[in-house]
């Protein structure tokens, strides 16, 4: 049996609308995207697999807010957390919709877009990579620091750039194929975890002041709010340093004075 049988028979049996729910459960198993509580934002979500699988994920206490330019049929399990949206995220209009249903950043933006195939594969890949950069500006607008982005993209030019692009926003980024995808297909996913919204970014150099120490002994500087941890400095001292680590909410740096 192959796996295109497989999958689309398990979802008859257990629900799903369509087979590709299993990939975003495989990814979901993979990286821990999506939580208990979360605000999930779904881009291209007709017919509404990845909305049924990101209603369970959150639970009850979570939003799921679907947005394709087709009608997605209501999810009546549930409707207590999925709201969808007829638009097209390019268009200010939508995307205002989405905030506003959103009741302001969000945790996680998935996208599983793909274009209508026209059967010549580079101008398919062209249609995939531009609908992936299409969500990833999406991702930046709406995701908070620490939320986490998912998208597809068919396999080719510039897809090892768009990789680069999200790797300078998320604290890590990992490529994957999952189980569930055909295994003709050319599609990959990148995960982005934990949104950067930080001023600095690793190797940039700065004169900081120390305002504080940590726990550890180690020098805390604040960089528009921003706490940097920097060793071997007292409070009181300014100093030039190295950034070396970025997380979401804090930042490690060495001094080079």
């Amino acid at each position: 049996m192959s796996r295109k049988d497989h999958y689309y028979n398990k979802a008859k049996q257990e629900g799903y609308r369509t087979r590709a729910a299993y990939k975003l459960k495989q990814l979901d198993d993979l990286e821990d995207v999506i939580s208990p509580g979360d605000t999930v934002v779904d881009l291209g979500a007709a017919p509404g697999g990845w909305l049924q699988v990101a209603a369970e994920a959150v639970g009850p206490e979570g939003t799921v807010i679907g947005v394709d330019l087709q009608r997605i049929t209501s999810l009546d399990e549930h409707d207590d957390r999925v709201e969808t949206i007829r638009g097209d995220m390019t268009e200010d209009r939508t995307r205002e919709r989405v905030v506003e249903a959103a009741g302001g950043e969000v945790d996680c933006v998935l996208s599983d877009m793909a274009p209508n195939m026209s059967g010549e594969y580079s101008l398919d890949q062209a249609r995939s990579l531009h609908l992936a950069r299409q969500a990833f500006e999406t991702a930046l607008e709406l995701l908070g620091s620490g939320g986490d982005f998912v998208v597809k993209v068919f396999e080719g030019p510039d897809t090892a750039a768009l990789k680069t692009d999200v790797e300078a926003e998320f604290q890590y980024v990992r490529a994957t194929s999952p189980e569930a995808s055909r295994k003709e297909s050319s599609e990959i996913y990148f995960i982005g975890k934990h949104r950067l919204t930080a001023p600095v970014r690793p190797g940039d150099e700065l004169e900081v002041e120390i305002v504080d120490v940590g726990t550890e002994g180690d020098g805390i500087a604040s960089v528009e709010g921003f706490r940097l941890f920097v060793p071997a400095t007292e409070v009181g001292d300014v100093v030039t340093v190295t950034v070396d680590d970025v997380k979401p909410n804090f930042g490690f740096a060495e001094r080079i004075d």
